[in-house]
């Protein structure tokens, strides 16, 4: 299922090769994957999933975010995504709350208020209440 937390940003759970066809037909132009490979024994690797996305006609990211946290490494690597992408963005990890806590920070970097980010994260079903501390240090720097 793949949940809108904006109009240009969509997330989702875990996807398969397959998905990323019905992606493209949605109008997804970049597919951002957080999941990092071997974390389930079932899941595609990133590279399978690359090759899928290209077939479609998507660009492929590959921002991997484990469970010890994120890294400005993470962070400047989804707000260059971000800011590189062509239309609506496809981020997934295995519930798609990695990728809405790196959507955030990255957009808290690029200056949004974490106010509207919280509201946005909370319409689509996501608490940014863990990463808000952080969330405000990266808003003063970008202001």
């Amino acid at each position: 299922m793949l949940i809108p937390v904006t109009p240009d940003l969509l997330v989702a759970g875990q996807l398969s090769p397959a998905d990323m066809a019905r992606a493209a037909a949605r109008g997804v132009r970049l597919v951002v994957n957080n999941r990092p490979d071997g974390e389930a024994e079932d899941q595609p690797t990133s590279e399978e999933m690359r090759a899928a996305a290209e077939r479609a006609g998507l660009l492929y990211r590959y921002i991997p975010v484990t469970h010890a946290g994120f890294g400005l490494a993470q962070v400047d690597a989804m707000t260059d995504a971000l800011r590189d992408a062509t239309g609506p963005v496809l981020a997934f990890c295995r519930s798609g709350t990695r990728s809405t806590l790196l959507w955030a920070l990255a957009r808290a970097r690029a200056g949004d208020r974490p106010e509207d980010l919280q509201a946005q994260a909370a319409a689509a079903g996501y608490d940014l209440s863990p990463i808000r501390h952080s969330l405000d240090a990266l808003a003063a720097r970008a202001g």
